[in-house]
């Protein structure tokens, strides 16, 4: 494979950013394996236990950027222990006492302390750029090292996070001659926020193009933010309260006139609704809405909003637009190509939901939909029928009924054959989330024609082991598989246990899988880690009465054997 020499090589090998594509590179031959490792910058770990710090430092000397993943994705629905693990001390410690010049890191749901943050300021001179996603363990402490060390820094992305707000000013901590901000999201912070000096930093980064800001952050204060940053593309509101009729509000109204290149709009974390129309100048050049968070926004104000933004290509909304509202997303909006629903009450007590219809309105009229994340009150095959009929490009289908076992509203049949028309007509789908009563009919379809599928998520479904069989024997290209509340159990995990090494993991939990079947595949498969996690104090665990049933298991790859760090509740086969 040598026809060119390295230099060439390396060359055409910067134009393949796809982490997958280069891995494929590294496996063609000895040559290229040892280019790719010399030239490779950006790794993605989805899993921070499947390997070391100091094996991937050693693999890639070169590296500058890194994404890490910890904690499993169930994660987010509150079924992992908040104290299993994920620390990102470790890599931390590991990437600063090596020659690594790491200038960007991107972690997700991973445990974060002030002195890491602080380690990781002082150490990287050309650090620049910290993204943290679902984060916790640290403080506006360590935000502040990182503004008082980091001088380059571009990027500050600070979403869905757990922090501790120990001082309200470390904004002020930024040096002046940091001019280099490109990206500050600090949207999830709760506490007060020092507003000169986030003006003054605005003001001195002429290179800002997304910011998005905390309910700490009046609407005066966004007025003065505008003027100073007429050229933002992404912009997240904070407080969007005031009286219409007053100087403020006018200025603003005026500001946000000025400001052409917005294309992504988010916030309203608090909103009077009869201010929303000072943003409908900007909303026909939007190409992101996101109102997720927007709890004061529905009814008529919702949908007079919508009606301004017709080149929208992703839509994330609260069910209180209702079907009416999503008839009117529909008809406007052309080119959605995501769209999320998310329950305003996830307990579903409240009023406001949306159901099949307004999922069917969807598909008639946005054709290019191939992103969806749908939590309704009910749901019919005779909907998913049609929905996969008028979008058959879904790459990822995620939809939940309030109620996980409701049933075909209209027949009261399983919601098998709609799904079964989803995954048969959606040649592409990658990503696919179930909901609503399911028999193991419809993993059999999952199974024959869910081809591509890579992430499956499965709760309160199936009849028996059959319906995970048909799954694991028939989804060749599956790397996650998440099930919760099924009757699966020991004959389905330990069928083909060679599958596991082509998975990323596997994650089970209150299903019908015993501690001795647990053993048995810890076993057959050294080169996979099985954690059994029991965090219920009420309920004794006998680590020699195989015939135990495990509360949650969650089995990886790993190359580097069991993990250091876990706690007493969790224990590694």
């Amino acid at each position: 494979m040598n026809y060119f020499p390295d230099e060439v090589l390396e060359h055409v090998f910067d134009f393949i950013t796809s982490h997958k594509d280069r891995n494929s590179v590294s496996l063609v031959c000895k040559s290229w394996y040892k280019i790719e490792r010399y030239s490779r910058q950006s790794v993605f770990i989805g899993n921070c236990y499947s390997i070391s710090p100091e094996r991937l430092i050693a693999r890639f000397p070169g590296l500058k950027s890194l994404t890490l993943k910890g904690k499993p994705h169930f994660a987010d629905f509150n079924l992992v222990p908040y104290d299993w693990g994920g620390f990102v001390d470790p890599w931390i410690k590991a990437l600063a006492k090596s020659r690594i010049g790491l200038e960007e890191l991107r972690l997700k749901r991973m445990v974060v302390s002030d002195e890491s943050l602080e380690l990781l300021s002082r150490t990287f001179v050309n650090f620049r750029s910290l993204v943290l996603v679902s984060c916790e363990g640290f403080t506006t402490d360590g935000l502040a090292a990182i503004a008082s060390n980091c001088r380059f820094l571009r990027e500050l992305d600070l979403q869905e996070n757990e922090v501790d707000d120990h001082r309200g000013h470390w904004l002020s901590c930024f040096h002046e001659s940091c001019t280099s901000l490109v990206s500050l999201n600090f949207a999830c912070l709760k506490g007060e926020i020092n507003l000169g000096a986030l003006e003054r930093l605005v003001a001195r980064s002429p290179n800002l193009k997304s910011l998005r800001l905390n309910r700490a952050v009046p609407l005066d204060t966004l007025q003065k933010l505008l003027m100073r940053a007429p050229e933002l593309v992404d912009l997240g509101t904070g407080s969007f309260v005031h009286d219409p009729s007053s100087e403020a509000y006018n200025k603003l109204k005026s500001a946000i006139q000025r400001c052409k290149s917005i294309r992504s709009l988010s916030g309203f974390l608090e909103v009077a609704p009869q201010c929303m129309s000072a943003i409908y100048p900007i909303c026909g050049n939007l190409t992101f809405l996101n109102l997720s968070y927007a709890l004061g926004l529905h009814g008529n104000k919702l949908r007079k909003l919508i009606q301004h933004c017709r080149k929208l290509q992703r839509l994330w909304i609260l069910d209180y637009i209702g079907d009416k509202g999503l008839g009117v997303v529909a008809s406007t909006c052309k080119e959605l190509q995501e769209l999320r629903v998310f329950p305003s009450d996830p307990s579903g007590a409240g009023n406001a939901a949306v159901t099949e219809e307004g999922l069917v309105l969807i598909s008639a009229g946005c054709p290019k939909l191939n992103s969806l994340l749908y939590f309704c009150q009910q749901m019919t095959n005779a909907a998913l029928i049609t929905v996969a009929k008028n979008c058959p490009n879904f790459i990822r289908f995620r939809l939940a009924t309030l109620d996980p076992i409701k049933p075909d509203a209209v027949s009261n049949q399983p919601l098998d054959e709609g799904f079964g028309a989803i995954v048969q007509s959606c040649k592409g789908l990658k990503r696919l989330s179930l909901s609503g009563l399911l028999t193991d009919q419809v993993f059999l379809y999952i199974g024959m024609y869910a081809e591509q599928l890579e992430m499956l998520s499965i709760a309160f479904a199936g009849d028996s082991d059959k319906g995970m069989l048909y799954v694991l024997n028939g989804c060749k290209k599956l790397r996650k598989l998440e099930i919760r509340d099924c009757p699966f159990g020991n004959a389905a995990l330990l069928e083909d246990v060679g599958k596991y090494e082509t998975m990323r993991s596997l994650w089970m939990s209150s299903c019908e899988v015993t501690l001795g079947c647990c053993k048995i595949l810890a076993k057959k498969m050294p080169s996979l880690n099985v954690e059994i996690i029991n965090e219920s104090e009420q309920m004794e665990f006998n680590l020699d009465d195989d015939r135990q049933k495990v509360d949650k298991m969650y089995l990886y790859r790993t190359v580097v054997g069991p993990r250091k760090d876990a706690p007493e509740f969790v224990w590694i086969l």
